[in-house]
């Protein structure tokens, strides 16, 4: 009886074995020809992410918008992935494992901040010409970029609302307000290994948003007083704060996108658009960890 190759085993093509036989059959040439369509294409979806891009106007723009807006999700999806295991690894005391999650979630922050310039350049005539086809659609809607902003702290039951048609990312933004976020398991993780953070801080209700604590900041301090190389924690420290850095990047970029594009025009999705952005913009995420630079 014939048997199916194992994935990733002998006798399947993406086994070690199989590709250099490949390889040398080929004379060190890519494959041409496949009886189904590219492997390439099948493994990623491709035919179907390109059938994703539908404008509702023939302005040409309209097409950079869309792609942006798409390359975003997919990134804060990434994002959102990463810091999950990093505050997971936090509350297992795994620190060097967190430590590799918030690098990786950099280095996807630091894409996310540039995919801002496939839209740089979009002029308010552009932008006009194709506006009005957005109807009340908003990135304000975006429920990967709202589990982003609960894993920050940034916690709202009200921020669900939009979403109260779909049941099941409505669960899940629901347990994501219900959870510790990102700082929460840091934080819980310096009480555990002897620093003094407030009780308060420590067990609290995890669906309201994060409020600034002196207690907090005393308590990084105490981390900061150690400089030595090795000190782990200090190291999640300036990783927590490249983290914050890096959101503050993303929404001063989308800040100046919306005013170069459409100014202080009200927002599609009926907030007062540039004031509401300018003022998420000046919040500190992680403020402690910017706060203690004042007294070091």
């Amino acid at each position: 009886m014939a048997t199916t190759p194992v994935p990733g085993g002998p006798g399947h093509p993406g086994h070690a074995n199989d590709r250099a036989d490949r390889a040398a059959r080929n004379g060190g040439r890519p494959t041409l020809a496949f009886d189904r369509a590219a492997p390439y294409v099948d493994y990623g979806a491709i035919d179907t992410l390109l059938s994703l891009q539908r404008p509702r106007t023939a302005e040409p723009a309209e097409t950079s918008f869309i792609i942006a807006t798409q390359v975003m999700e997919l990134l804060f999806t990434l994002i959102r992935q990463h810091w999950e295991a990093a505050r997971d690894a936090l509350d297992a005391d795994d620190v060097p494992a967190a430590l590799a999650g918030l690098r990786r979630a950099i280095y996807a922050q630091d894409v996310l901040v540039s995919s801002w310039d496939l839209v740089a350049t979009l002029t308010p005539t552009e932008f006009g010409r194709f506006r009005d086809a957005l109807g009340e659609a908003s990135g304000f809607q975006s429920y990967t970029y709202r589990h982003l902003e609960f894993l920050l702290g940034n916690k709202s039951a009200a921020l669900i609302g939009p979403h109260r048609a779909a049941p099941q990312v409505r669960a899940d933004l629901e347990r994501a307000l219900a959870a510790p976020g990102l700082y929460d398991a840091a934080l819980r993780l310096l009480h555990r290994r002897g620093y003094p953070v407030p009780a308060g801080q420590v067990e609290r209700d995890w669906s309201r948003p994060y409020s600034a604590h002196p207690g907090v900041e005393r308590a990084w301090a105490e981390v900061y007083a150690d400089d030595r190389p090795g000190n782990t924690l200090l190291a999640l420290a300036e990783a927590l704060l490249d983290t914050a850095e890096r959101v503050t990047r993303w929404r001063h970029r989308h800040l100046m996108a919306v005013k170069r594009s459409m100014g202080a025009k009200p927002g599609t999705g009926g907030s007062s658009g540039l004031e509401w952005l300018a003022k998420n913009t000046e919040q500190d995420v992680f403020p402690e960890l910017w706060s203690l630079r004042t007294g070091i």
